[in-house]
């Protein structure tokens, strides 16, 4: 079987002969699959989007985190789910965490579009989470960035607003990779407001529940 990782193309589907991928419209972007352990889903590198490059060399820890924390980056609830409205958003998160911020590089370590395209955040993140046994020192949660990685999703949550299918298909799909690479238990996904006082991830932190159960039953 190939080891070609899923592309926003194709449904994976788990069966007893392993998986099987769908072709879908280009415009499907909430079809990636929900990944089974090890898979990797599609991921921009900051190469990809052309990020700044970090002010400072980043850290990397050689130790596997302990528990992922989900975001929402309050900005635009956009309709334009394409991949270079992800890249276009990535940048924008990248110049407030630089330039208004004064961190050395993006804070969150990836970041879920609303149109369900997944972007590297601070460099070297990916590579890391590749290898499974380290990972970059973010700055996404006061207190929880030396045992966790942060994954933001794109839009404002606060008022009632609901995170697309697209958008939310995906978010499993990369907790489910992150937990496999790192044996993350998937009860050990939670919301940045767990750990201050915010209001991030707004209605997605109510779907913590759900958001966990769906991991477990991707990962089998």
């Amino acid at each position: 079987m190939s080891s070609r990782k899923p592309g926003r193309r194709h449904i994976l589907l788990a069966g007893s002969g392993g998986l099987v991928a769908a072709a879908l419209p280009a415009t499907a972007a909430h079809a990636t699959a929900r990944a089974a352990r090890g898979v990797e889903p599609d991921i921009d590198t900051t190469a990809q989007w052309n990020a700044r490059p970090p002010r400072s060399p980043v850290s990397v820890l050689n130790k596997r985190p302990v528990k992922i924390v989900v975001h929402h980056t309050v900005s635009a609830n956009t309709s334009v789910f394409t991949r270079a409205q992800a890249h276009t958003h990535a940048h924008w998160v990248q110049d407030l965490h630089m330039d208004d911020n004064g961190w050395l590089d993006s804070g969150y370590h990836f970041v879920v579009s609303r149109g369900g395209w997944i972007t590297e955040g601070r460099h070297r993140s990916l590579s890391t989470l590749r290898g499974g046994s380290s990972f970059v020192l973010a700055s996404h949660t006061s207190g929880q960035n030396e045992q966790s990685i942060g994954i933001a999703n794109e839009g404002a949550y606060h008022d009632g607003a609901q995170p697309p299918s697209a958008q939310w298909d995906v978010l499993v799909t990369l907790c489910a990779y992150v937990c496999g690479q790192y044996g993350i238990a998937p009860s050990q996904i939670f919301g940045h407001k767990d750990f201050g006082t915010t209001l991030c991830p707004g209605v997605i932190h109510d779907k913590l529940p759900q958001l966990r159960s769906e991991v477990a039953a991707s990962m089998g």
